[in-house]
């Protein structure tokens, strides 16, 4: 009798454990086909990296490490970059654009200057340019003015303040726009040694 007031309730929890433990599975599936469906490098940029030697980030230059570095610096300036650091070896510049009402880029140069030979007289300069984007935030500030004499009354006083967000950073690739820095360079340093002939002539002199 009790056995008929109080039926084994198992095999009814058997189709419930059946449906959950599907349930999970098929939870599972779905994860590993979000993660795991498509390729994880699909669209790394590591993978148009060539590392070929026809990248233009460098140029060998017939003039001595100092002289090149130099030729870089004066290009940066007649181009009205700000000098950041200049080390006979190295140089680096900024320049700031506003090419939009809310929208500022900066685009930053860094020259490194290696001596090729034993001679001193030739040395590959590696020019690499960041550009930085950024856009104008506004955030809202409001405050109270308490005015004791009358009482509680208070006056709201709201003000809006301006930041610069970074939005995007990138290193400009390789091509004409190096092209033409690399040029102005190779004025500036044949300028250079125009100077320094007459100087020589004289000291042999």
């Amino acid at each position: 009798m009790i056995r008929r007031l109080f039926p084994d309730c198992s095999a009814a929890r058997r189709p419930m454990r059946v449906v959950l433990a599907a349930a999970m599975a098929a939870t599972l599936m779905a994860g590993c086909g979000s993660f795991g469906g498509a390729p994880a490098h699909k669209n790394s940029v590591y993978q148009s990296e060539r590392f070929a030697s026809d990248e233009t980030f460098s140029r060998l230059f017939d003039a001595s490490v100092q002289d090149t570095c130099e030729a870089a610096r004066r290009a940066l300036l007649s181009q009205g970059y700000v000098i950041n650091a200049a080390l006979p070896d190295s140089i680096s510049g900024t320049k700031r654009f506003q090419p939009e009402g809310e929208v500022h880029v900066e685009i930053s140069f860094t020259i490194v200057c290696v001596p090729e030979g034993g001679g001193g007289k030739l040395a590959t300069a590696y020019v690499s340019a960041l550009q930085d984007r950024y856009n104008v935030k506004r955030s809202a500030n409001s405050t109270s003015l308490g005015v004791s004499a009358i009482g509680s009354i208070s006056v709201p006083l709201s003000s809006t303040s301006e930041s610069l967000v970074k939005v995007a950073s990138e290193t400009i690739p390789a091509g004409q726009f190096y092209d033409r820095f690399f040029a102005l360079m190779q004025r500036l340093i044949a300028q250079q040694g125009v100077e320094e002939t007459p100087e020589a002539e004289k000291a042999g002199g």
